[in-house]
């Protein structure tokens, strides 16, 4: 896995959005509760596998941003670290002070805008995933439903363009950091100006990926866009009633996958498991709970072991899937409680880490995440030591 940072840009003026000189730049607006980009920052965070968040401010908005991310993470913590750096005068500028300030280790990096608060942590998570296979850019993009036509000055038709050929681009966008400081470099040299970060690739002629985006990863720009937000603001909330799941898994030793739990790997053993994906016994058994709150089936329909796909795929993955289906039929989990069932390994050297990851993946405090572990006195497949399990209890919220 590569070591990954986002960068979160929020230092933007938002002159096509603001009404008067004085008005606050749109990150700051308050949705939900929380300022825009907080919501962006949120999502970033939770993706799998991400190692740190960069924050992009302007300048003079510097003191302000840190004690409101101060305050804001009082509430809802980011789980990863995270650094906040003053942004330039043009967008590209702020991605460039951002580039500098990743730390030496960082290998790949994803680039978000402040202003699309709606993107998915699933949409990041295919982003990396086509980072780790080797590509060096890739970003989301939509299809053109509408006939484009090209004007000349006097809006005049001078031709129709093939829409199969066209794309609408979003954020976030998924770069090697190596590739992405190299043509930033060589763009900035040539002067030139992008609107994109996938634009300084295409200029140094670095191939560019394009994944499906989605259509919800609305940008925030115009006025008409804030009607969106305060609609969005004052629907209705139903009432929430209380909601359980249970998850069970099992994975037989003698394989060939590491053995992992809650996505932290067992290092103080040899011990591997036999499995399709990585044989994550604890996501996979967190996963089906989720799935039992909202009467959503099981892993093993989403994600069936006769899929290519998902051969030695990272649980965690699966898992921001899982989380992006039951939050699209507004389940809150609230709570997780969690039993490893092994004769060996030990367990408790690693509860600290599983407990801050399954936080992190499911962006709850750890107070709210509890880990337990047990053998069955040396009875069963287990106390043979022929294999490990997991159950989960999930609690949480649906609406009425």
């Amino acid at each position: 896995m590569k070591n990954i940072w986002a960068i979160l840009l929020a230092a933007g003026e938002g002159k096509r959005l603001k009404q008067n000189p004085s008005d606050r730049a749109k990150q700051f607006l308050t949705f939900k509760g929380a300022p825009l980009f907080w919501h962006s920052a949120l999502t970033l965070a939770s993706t799998p596998g991400l190692a740190g968040l960069i924050l992009v401010f302007q300048a003079e908005w510097m003191d302000y941003a840190a004690a409101l991310v101060f305050d804001l993470t009082k509430d809802a913590p980011l789980g990863v670290p995270y650094k906040i750096v003053a942004g330039g005068a043009e967008r590209q500028d702020s991605v460039w002070n951002a580039l500098n300030a990743l730390p030496a280790e960082c290998e790949a990096v994803l680039v978000h805008d402040a202003a699309r608060p709606f993107a998915s942590a699933a949409m990041a998570s295919r982003i990396l995933e086509a980072l780790e296979a080797g590509h060096q850019g890739v970003i989301p993009g939509l299809g053109i439903t509408d006939t484009i036509k090209k004007t000349n000055a006097d809006n005049l038709v001078q031709d129709t363009l093939s829409r199969e050929s066209l794309r609408l681009i979003q954020t976030p966008q998924g770069f090697d950091r190596r590739i992405l400081c190299q043509a930033y470099a060589q763009g900035r040299k040539d002067g030139l100006q992008v609107t994109d970060d996938a634009a300084m690739l295409e200029y140094s002629a670095f191939p560019v990926l394009i994944l499906p985006g989605e259509n919800s990863n609305r940008k925030i720009t115009h006025t008409e866009d804030l009607a969106l937000l305060r609609r969005l603001e004052k629907e209705e909330t139903p009432a929430m009633l209380p909601r359980t799941g249970l998850g069970y898994d099992v994975h037989r030793y003698g394989g060939n996958r590491p053995l992992k739990l809650g996505g932290v790997r067992i290092t103080s053993t040899d011990l591997a498991v036999q499995a399709h994906s990585d044989g994550d016994v604890l996501l996979h058994a967190l996963m089906d709970a989720l799935l039992g709150c909202v009467g959503a089936g099981d892993i093993g329909g989403l994600f069936p072991d006769t899929d290519p796909r998902y051969d030695n795929m990272n649980s965690a993955i699966l898992l921001a899937e899982v989380l992006e289906l039951v939050q699209s039929k507004n389940f809150l989990p609230t709570h997780v409680d969690m039993t490893v069932v092994a004769q060996e390994p030990k367990i408790a050297p690693f509860r600290a880490a599983i407990i801050k990851n399954v936080a992190h993946l499911l962006h709850l405090n750890e107070n709210l995440v509890n880990l337990k572990a047990t053998t069955e006195e040396g009875l069963g497949f287990t106390g043979a030591k022929q294999g490990i399990k997991s159950m989960v209890i999930v609690s949480g919220l649906s609406p009425a």
